[in-house]
């Protein structure tokens, strides 16, 4: 979802608390859990609250296109969103794009102070994508973090989007795109071969 279809959530976090070290995200670290600790830690550190960052991500909006091409899909096939973002962060973004399904984490919170996560399980993304093939439907996968990769080689096709110069040059084996309109045409060209 983020980076993809909104903004990225810390990174949001991070400008509006002067935070920069909140700036990193899984397009620059692959270990998922080494990540998130580090976040917790900052969070901790600098007193921020889960409210603190509900009021930064209220404020956000799609990336520019980001709801028309979704709306534009949802009319062509099933759309699941897999995202390593959290359920008490997400419903604001999800709101102003229709309610699209999405599949994600959950944080753990006391007293408005995030002390953990809990991840639904992990490598969630390339498990569930895992299911949906057993289920016998064909998957065409989009990402732009360390974090998708496993879910575009689990695909039946995947394809990196506006995904960092790292992540294209470590994985050159998924076409990258740049626009909605080539990621559609590409998905339209998979569903049809």
């Amino acid at each position: 979802m983020e980076g993809v279809l909104t903004p990225e959530i810390w990174i949001a976090v991070a400008e509006r608390t002067g935070i920069p070290e909140l700036r990193r995200t899984t397009r620059d670290e692959p270990d998922y859990d080494k990540l998130m600790r580090y976040r917790l830690d900052i969070l901790d550190r600098h007193g921020i609250k889960l409210t603190d960052i509900q009021n930064v991500i209220g404020t956000l909006r799609p990336l520019p296109g980001g709801k028309e091409f979704l709306d534009e899909l949802r009319t062509l096939v099933q759309v699941i969103i897999l995202s390593d973002t959290f359920e008490q962060f997400a419903a604001p973004l999800l709101r102003q794009l229709n309610w699209p399904t999405l599949l994600c984490h959950r944080l753990v919170v006391e007293n408005d102070r995030i002390v953990d996560y809990k991840l639904r399980v992990p490598e969630q993304k390339q498990r569930a994508v895992a299911a949906f093939k057993l289920l016998n439907y064909h998957v065409i996968a989009g990402g732009d973090s360390f974090n998708d990769t496993a879910m575009l080689t689990e695909a039946h096709v995947g394809f990196l989007f506006h995904a960092p110069d790292n992540v294209k040059r470590q994985f050159p084996q998924f076409p990258a795109v740049e626009t909605y309109a080539d990621l559609l045409m590409r998905i339209k060209e998979a569903m049809a071969a």
